[in-house]
């Protein structure tokens, strides 16, 4: 009996045997990561030599032994932060629930250089699939991969049903003083921007290796949104424009390059100065080798009170760059999330010293009396746009929002585009799919939680073109430079029935974007609300897709679209209606 059942045993275990987990070989290691979800992961790879404090990294030594990639590696040190209070539950939901605007949880290193590979289980393309390396946004104080899984994974499973499957990459890298410390004697160590250069350091790491995983190091884009959106840019710039044959193009999402000064002056050596002077090492003879020697605690609570910026700006005007395709688009209310936290400025007066000492210390009067006529104080006028004189927090704020999206991404965006098309192509997109946001309004990273963007990326990332596959009716980007001094600003577009669904709804929250996406923003914005969804219906099961997407935010559905109904562009809409 017993010899019968272990008989049974064995072929029980041969029938239901756990398969093998996927492996790669990287010079003489093996790694091992895992598939799941009709995904591979290889998760925390580590792509370079653990780093010295301060110091330029270097790839990694070759691989050996077994590498477990199966989760993702330790957090590079953040930088704390303190989001405002506004009493609004919804805009207070959107910063909790915003990667790039929260601390990740999970445990900090100064050893945390590490990469990450997601790629289609079942396909592969001779040559090599094509591939998108992510670099995460945060402002450079914050930030992590591991809050990104979930939307690598959804843009590679929807790279597969477009029929163009690619491999998404993202990497960390060093943040705050730890990766943009400024100041002179950092600057005559040649040790500047190490964020940076660690971002250069994983592409160099892709070229090298990515093959191995069935990717094709020729077909290499850089995608970013905000602060890693800027990352991209700048890397058009590394080298006077030498990008090394590490990218072929970049799709840049609310971020472009910012015109921030010289590391050892202004911000940058009051910055490190600072730093010094917090951490005790003001005595020392040598600074910065006493602050490279502070135990990580004590150095760690000085730089959660630092901030620190960093520019390449002037290399545009000289063409200095890389001459690749590039996608560039931001919200229509780039600003109104950092001016919440200048709700104390409601008068004139206030307005008016605020953007003289802090945005605009040194520019004459003359240039400042134009600037208070542009920024109309009527509300009507500012952001979030098109809005009257709703969203007026405060009697300034709709004013102040407007003058930051304009000179933190709008008034960037513009000039990039501007010099980048005189020799490349270049295509640009403003999404307002959020408007109806309390307060907010297209609030900035409104696009990438909505996934606006999704199939264009994954068209740019194959074809080098946006808008292949890509109905003429719902395109969103188009060539920048069609019309004369124009950024080509996408309108929404709505069909019928969402103007008849918005009549007939308490609506407190509009958003657009691919379906998948949808739910997982509404439920940023109103975790208990009813949804009404309308969308394009591209095969018979959507009606499905946003059943599991409803399951999985918890969220009430009150319309769903008919399978076959032609709706036009997705969009979904927050009654209001709390369960």
């Amino acid at each position: 009996m017993i010899r019968d059942l272990i008989v049974l045993f064995s072929i029980l275990s041969s029938i239901y045997a756990i398969p093998s987990p996927p492996t790669v070989k990287l010079d003489s290691a093996i790694v091992y990561g895992t598939v799941n979800d009709s995904l591979i992961k290889f998760l925390g790879i580590p792509f370079a030599k653990p780093p010295a404090r301060f110091t330029a990294a270097k790839l990694a030594a070759p691989y050996w032994g077994i590498i477990n990639a199966r989760k993702y590696g330790l957090l590079c040190p953040q930088q704390q932060v303190s989001p405002p209070e506004t009493g609004i539950d919804e805009i207070t939901a959107i910063i909790n629930g915003t990667p790039e605007l929260r601390v990740a949880p999970g445990v900090e290193s100064e050893d945390c250089l590490t990469i990450n590979i997601i790629k289609p289980a079942f396909t592969s393309v001779k040559g090599g699939l094509p591939v998108v390396v992510w670099i995460h946004g945060g402002a450079y104080q914050i930030g992590d991969t591991a809050s990104y899984d979930e939307m690598g994974s959804k843009v590679v499973k929807r790279s597969v049903a477009l029929r163009k499957p690619m491999i998404f990459v993202s990497m960390n890298f060093r943040l705050s003083a730890y990766g943009f410390l400024g100041g002179k004697e950092i600057f005559q160590e040649g040790n500047g921007n190490l964020g940076l250069r660690d971002q250069r350091l994983a592409l160099k790491w892709v070229n090298k290796y990515i093959n191995a995983f069935g990717g094709d190091k020729t077909k290499v884009t850089l995608w970013g949104q905000s602060s890693g959106s800027i990352s991209t840019g700048l890397q058009m710039f590394s080298n006077g424009g030498d990008n090394e044959g590490l990218f072929r193009a970049v799709f840049m999402m609310s971020g472009s390059p910012l015109p921030i000064g010289n590391i050892t002056k202004g911000n940058g050596q009051t910055g490190y100065d600072g730093l010094v002077a917090d951490t005790g090492c003001s005595g020392s003879s040598d600074t910065l080798t006493c602050l490279r020697s502070l135990a990580f605690p004590v150095l760690k609570a000085a730089v959660d009170r630092t901030q620190n910026l960093f520019s390449y700006q002037s290399l545009l005007p000289q063409r200095k760059f890389a001459n690749v395709p590039i996608v560039s688009g931001t919200c229509d209310d780039e600003g109104t999330l950092f001016a919440i936290s200048s709700l104390n400025i409601t008068t004139e007066e206030q307005f008016r010293q605020y953007i003289s000492s802090v945005w605009l210390p040194r520019n004459p009067d003359s240039e400042l009396e134009q600037l208070w006529t542009l920024y109309s104080p009527d509300p009507a006028a500012g952001s979030p746009f098109g809005t009257g004189e709703k969203n007026a927090l405060t009697p300034q704020f709709k004013r102040v929002s407007a003058f930051i999206g304009d000179s933190i991404q709008h008034g960037p965006r513009r000039f990039l585009l501007q010099e980048a098309s005189k020799r490349t192509k270049v295509w640009s997109y403003l999404t307002k799919s959020v408007k109806n946001t309390v307060g907010i309004g297209a609030y900035h990273g409104s696009d990438l939680v909505l996934g606006v963007a999704d199939d264009n990326l994954i068209h740019f990332v194959s074809d080098l073109d946006p808008n292949t596959g890509i109905r003429n009716g719902e395109k969103i980007l188009e060539k920048y430079g069609l019309k004369a001094n124009d950024a080509i600003l996408a309108e929404e577009k709505h069909a019928p029935i969402y103007d008849e669904l918005v009549g007939e709804h308490e609506v407190t929250y509009v958003a657009g974007g691919a379906a998948q996406n949808a739910a997982r923003g509404a439920a940023y914005v109103l975790p208990h609300g009813s949804v009404v969804y309308t969308g394009a219906v591209g095969d018979d099961d959507l009606a499905e897709q946003l059943k599991e997407a409803n399951k999985r935010e918890g969220l009430d559905q009150v319309y769903l679209v008919k399978k076959g109904e032609k709706t036009g562009a997705c969009a979904v809409i927050i009654t209001g209606h709390h369960r």
